[in-house]
């Protein structure tokens, strides 16, 4: 059926979906560390998006890759989104035990699901993959993964940059991490675009 075929959707009821995500400036990542600066939802999320998509770019135009960096952008900005009903919990306590993980995992798809329900149900199709990661974004996910995991990684270097050790054991974990990846474009990124943030920003003009 063509788009002028189609019959007007006239559900224009004052719906909270938005609204809701709005609040990801108020969810604070870290919360067992002491940190010099707070880091929210929002800040990482829109890190991690800037940062999936050097990353597909860098993927594309150096080995080879066909993928979409805006769509990679994307899902990064959505990513997290789920958070905004659970609350971003610790690394730590998230992967105690098999139990807790399962637990969790539970309720980050009972949090999803919950997202969406709250769509208008003829916008629903488009915002499911962004929020549920299902679907053919197989590539573009290990991408943000990866994205994800060097936005981390920065915080812990801001943090260090600041005499604040408690983000030390976690900086060394992180990029241990992303190496374990495997991703070229993420190791890259990690030696090309991440030793200039442990610089002050008159050494940073100077590179």
């Amino acid at each position: 059926m063509s788009m002028a075929a189609r019959e007007p959707h006239n559900d224009n009821r004052p719906n909270s979906f938005f609204a809701i995500i709005s609040r990801m400036k108020y969810i604070d990542r870290w919360a067992l560390m002491r940190n010099t600066h707070s880091e929210n939802l929002s800040e990482h999320s829109l890190d991690t998006a800037i940062i999936a998509h050097a990353l597909a770019v860098i993927r594309n135009k150096r080995f080879g890759g066909q993928v979409n960096p805006e769509r990679a952008a994307l899902l990064a900005v959505f990513h997290d989104v789920p958070e905004v009903l659970t609350g971003d919990m610790p690394t730590p306590v998230k992967y105690f035990s098999p139990a807790i993980r399962a637990a969790y995992a539970e309720v980050e798809t009972a949090a999803e699901q919950e997202l969406l329900t709250m769509l208008p149900e003829d916008l629903r199709e488009e915002y499911l993959p962004l929020i549920t990661h299902q679907g053919e974004d197989v590539v573009l996910l290990r991408i943000v993964k990866c994205a994800d995991k060097l936005s981390a990684l920065i915080k812990c270097m801001e943090e260090e940059k600041a005499c604040n050790r408690e983000f030390s054991a976690a900086r060394a974990a992180t990029e241990q991490a992303i190496r374990a990846m495997n991703l070229p474009e993420g190791i890259v990124f990690l030696e090309t675009f991440i030793p200039p943030f442990a610089l002050t920003l008159d050494e940073q003009e100077k590179n």
